[in-house]
């Protein structure tokens, strides 16, 4: 697609602005389709650890986590309705401070957030909780779609291309780790890097960007036994499958108990206590179960629609910051979608990573669908 220069540099004259209209309905009703399919799916892998409740959180309430995850899906689509009222140029106007904000959070979460599992990534609203390496993501799309546009043809140079978008990786990775939270650390650095690349950005820095990150992982498996023992559970997993390997084998199970057409919604055994994580970063594995090779096909389809779609509304923008955000928020939804099936799987090393739409998560449901709302928001400014 071509821009021309008033685009290249991201203003927009009334002379270039496209008049507002209805927003694509094909995207919207794919998303509701997988919300509504996540919401469901959380009922079934959750009850058994709601109505057990070691932790005393729930109270013996079975249906615990899907009222709630349900009052987030309700809240989050006045989100995504409201954030697709929003003009495109609301969002480029609030991309920095937005940024700064996320800033100020991450940098309280060591300080003072919530505790869980060995590390602090919430901070407490009352009865509530944020998460704000899930603002980070969005933080990092806004932000580089501004500074990208800005730039223009200078993002080829290393001066404009490269160190400033390495300072605002850097600033957020850094208090990411102070949490810590490696996999919200890695997915920031590739969601960057493909900012950087959809910017312009030399192929030859990315080049020495992958030859440092293997440096990196070569001093990680060298020095920190904790990195290599993960590693080790990754290649052989029923090595230790009652310690380390305990939760990727369980996943395992459940997924080839699933067969081709699954036990049945509600059918899962694994997800009664040997699963952990089951209604969170492990549902997709009761979904193969429940539903099958069929069911997961169909889920992963409707993703796969979903991010086609909103790669077609990114190359129908007229302007070049509408384009970034909408390439930017579905590129992260990718990512997050193939990280996730790839953990549960064990394509890749274990680690913490949700399934957008799916995985139980108030604060990370309402952004995500706020996320869609924005591309919601660019559809309108498309061209009839």
């Amino acid at each position: 697609m071509r821009y021309d220069s008033a685009r290249l540099a991201g203003s927009s004259p009334a002379s270039v602005k496209p008049g507002r209209r209805g927003f694509d309905g094909s995207f919207f009703l794919l998303v509701m389709i997988l919300l509504a399919m996540g919401v469901l799916l959380v009922l079934s892998a959750s009850f058994p650890r709601a109505y057990y409740d070691p932790g005393h959180v729930t109270g013996g309430n079975a249906v615990y986590y899907f009222v709630r995850q349900l009052l987030y899906a309700v809240l989050g689509v006045g989100v995504l309705l409201l954030a697709s009222r929003l003009p495109m140029d609301f969002y480029r106007r609030w991309a920095f401070p937005f940024l700064g904000l996320t800033i100020l959070l991450l940098a309280l979460v060591p300080l003072v957030g919530v505790k869980a599992n060995g590390s602090r990534r919430w901070l407490g609203l009352g009865g509530l909780t944020l998460q704000p390496s899930e603002l980070a993501k969005l933080a990092v799309i806004l932000s580089f779609s501004v500074l990208i546009c800005r730039f223009g043809e200078r993002m080829k140079r290393f001066r404009w291309g490269v160190l400033p978008f390495l300072g605002i990786l850097g600033v957020l990775v850094g208090l990411l780790i102070l949490e810590p939270h490696f996999s919200a650390s890695v997915i920031l650095l590739a969601l960057g890097g493909a900012m950087m690349f959809l910017g312009g950005v030399r192929i030859g820095w990315f080049g020495a960007a992958l030859g440092g990150l293997g440096a990196g992982l070569a001093v990680l498996l060298t020095f920190f036994p904790y990195a290599s023992s993960r590693i080790s559970t990754w290649r052989d997993p029923f090595s230790s499958s009652t310690d380390e390997g305990y939760q990727i084998v369980q996943s395992l199970y459940s997924i080839g108990s699933g067969g081709l057409s699954g036990l049945g919604l509600g059918g899962s055994r694994q997800k009664y206590l040997f699963l952990p994580e089951e209604h969170n970063d492990f549902i997709f594995s009761v979904l193969c179960e429940e539903l099958g090779f069929i069911g997961a096909a169909l889920v992963l389809t409707l993703f796969a629609l979903l991010i086609l779609r909103g790669y077609w509304i990114a190359l129908r923008c007229r302007r070049r910051f509408d384009c970034l955000v909408c390439a930017g928020v579905t590129t992260l939804l990718a990512l997050q979608v193939f990280l996730n099936v790839a953990v549960v799987t064990n394509l890749v090393p274990c680690t913490g990573i949700s399934l957008p739409f799916f995985s139980y998560g108030g604060t990370a449901l309402l952004i995500q669908l706020g996320e869609m709302g924005i591309v919601l928001s660019a559809s309108r400014e498309i061209p009839a």
